[in-house]
């Protein structure tokens, strides 16, 4: 283990607990936290501002309606409380995405190592771009 030594700095509070929230969803102790934020921050610079992903990891994102929101917010809330550690919404919609594949694959009799492994779709799609409701193919 490489010599270490200690970083003090009084930040803002909100900042402050922006980092909290932060680093209790990446499950990391504050120190790799800290140490990976800011190994992170002088290799973007070293790379001119370009920001490059060393693990092999893909950033899904999207929107869902208040009323679903609240209700995840109001479960990982209850969770929270019930085992007395945070759940976060990370953890909670990547264990529903891992059970609901193992079961598919199950179902499907498939090994979850024979997904395939390049972003190719393993099946084809009948139409990938149907036309939008209201007009017809030239054809």
């Amino acid at each position: 283990m490489p010599a270490t030594r200690n970083l003090c700095a009084q930040l803002p509070l909100d900042l402050h607990q922006r980092v909290c929230e932060a680093r209790e969803e990446s499950g990391l102790t504050t120190a790799q936290y800290i140490t990976n934020l800011l190994m992170e921050y002088y290799e973007m610079k070293e790379n001119g501002g370009k920001v490059t992903m060393a693990t092999n990891t893909r950033t899904m994102a999207f929107q869902i309606g208040e009323d679903l929101f609240q209700r995840i917010k109001a479960h990982l809330e209850r969770e929270t409380a019930r085992t007395g550690r945070k759940l976060t919404q990370r953890e909670f919609v990547l264990g529903l995405i891992e059970e609901a594949l193992n079961e598919a694959e199950r179902q499907a009799g498939v090994n979850p190592c024979e997904a395939p492994q390049d972003g190719s779709d393993p099946q084809p799609q009948d139409e990938p771009n149907p036309a939008p409701l209201g007009e017809e193919k030239a054809g």
